[in-house]
């Protein structure tokens, strides 16, 4: 059986990724800051799965703050499944101040959970994933990745730079069996949305269930084609801005 690890899976996109990733066979080892709300995500893989489906999930309650964290997470994850075929950066942080507000902790804070821990995660993946057949790297970066918008800046520069870390990567293992994507959400119906911009009309939202199924789409692809990257708006934006 397939073997998955999730960041950032104790609600929202991360939760949606997790039961996606079942339905497709993954086996999941999903980390996340919040032990109780990893529980629910525990309990909706298995409500989402039709009878007779198995599938093995593990939770490991994990901040993911140091460099050694990734050893740690990816190692376990190998050790309770025997392999890795999926590695999901998908936890993340962010900060609403206009540029000028921010202290040296908060750039390092936000820098360290939404680039540097994912970019320490694939170098400690990839030996495992190349075993894989295919092996998938899924990066949840965001539509400031590419954009650029108003008091978003710390975390907008965190996502150009995960988005960046996501080219880079899929160029240097292009000649191996591991694909490298980005998925590059809209406005999503997530808690943390509805903090950085409370202004945005939650009815008007992309769903976490719509995000999951870009990432679907992306493992069912495992033949002769590629799709480097995934962006998805909310319908009521303006196309091809």
């Amino acid at each position: 059986m397939k073997a998955a690890l999730v960041t950032g899976a104790s609600g929202g996109i991360g939760r949606a990724i997790a039961v996606e990733a079942a339905s497709h066979g993954y086996s999941l080892f999903l980390t996340g800051r919040n032990a109780a709300r990893l529980e629910e995500t525990k309990a909706k893989v298995f409500e989402s799965l039709p009878a007779g489906d198995k599938v093995n999930v593990v939770i490991r309650q994990a901040e993911l703050s140091e460099v050694s964290d990734c050893a740690d997470i990816v190692r376990a994850s190998v050790e309770q499944f025997g392999r890795l075929d999926l590695l999901v950066n998908n936890a993340g942080i962010t900060m609403a101040k206009p540029v000028g507000g921010y202290s040296s902790e908060e750039w390092d804070r936000v820098m360290n959970i939404n680039a540097k821990i994912p970019f320490f995660l694939i170098q400690e993946a990839i030996p495992f994933l190349k075993k894989a057949d295919p092996g998938f790297i899924i990066n949840i970066c965001s539509i400031v990745s590419q954009k650029g918008y108003e008091n978003q800046v710390l975390y907008s520069a965190s996502k150009h730079a995960l988005y960046g870390l996501t080219k880079s990567t899929a160029r240097d293992l292009s000649k191996t069996n591991i694909r490298v994507h980005a998925v590059l959400p809209g406005g999503v119906d997530t808690d943390m949305v509805r903090t950085v911009r409370p202004d945005i009309d939650t009815s008007e939202m992309i769903q976490p269930e719509d995000i999951a199924a870009s990432v679907g789409f992306l493992l069912g692809m495992n033949g002769n084609a590629v799709i480097d990257e995934i962006v998805v708006r909310r319908k009521t934006k303006t196309p091809w801005e």
